[in-house]
């Protein structure tokens, strides 16, 4: 879709970081949001992953761990070409976490920022192709995406790809979206 675009630097872990999350060992952060901390870690048999932390403050908080239980289990049924798949999560652990393919690349708020304006017209056809498709298979799959934004739309060479659900909520309204 769009070439020579490198991927969002990794920042150093901080003190407070873990070393490690479960059999991952972390390697620097991703990012930050307002549902947690976001590392780069590799798994035991060296795949680069994703693994999101959840805030204490919202892990504490009364019914969180059985809807993002829930919440995890439905985003596991979501195709992978579209999105980043979700590999593991313990919703139970004493620092809720989801760990994700890790996806290359820089985000799509990234990309219009460096270049300063409005995209290509192919490249605006084709990202629109994919988050199509990308939103079909999240809603097929029951849910409902609702932080869609362009900082958590990333761009690869395979075209783009939907990561960090947010806060998601099933189609059925049997977890709540909050």
């Amino acid at each position: 879709m769009l070439k020579g675009r490198e991927p969002p630097a990794v920042q150093p872990l901080q003190g407070q970081d873990p070393d490690r999350i479960a059999d991952y060992r972390l390697i620097g952060r991703l990012g930050e949001g307002g549902m947690g901390v976001v590392y780069l870690a590799r798994s035991p048999r060296g795949r680069m992953v994703a693994v999101k932390t959840i805030r204490a403050e919202l892990a504490a908080a009364p019914d969180f761990r059985r809807r993002f239980a829930k919440e995890i289990a439905v985003a596991q049924q979501v195709g992978k070409e579209w999105t980043a798949a979700v590999l593991a999560a313990d919703p139970d652990a004493a620092l809720p976490w989801v760990a994700t393919a890790y996806v290359a690349g820089p985000t799509l708020h990234q990309v219009v920022v460096e270049q300063g304006g409005p995209l290509p017209e192919n490249s605006v056809r084709g990202l629109a192709s994919g988050l199509c498709r990308a939103l079909g298979g999240i809603h097929a799959a029951g849910l409902i995406h609702r932080d869609l934004k362009p900082s958590n739309v990333m761009v690869t060479i395979d075209g783009p790809k939907v990561i960090d659900f947010g806060i998601v909520r099933a189609l059925d309204g049997s977890t709540a979206g909050g």
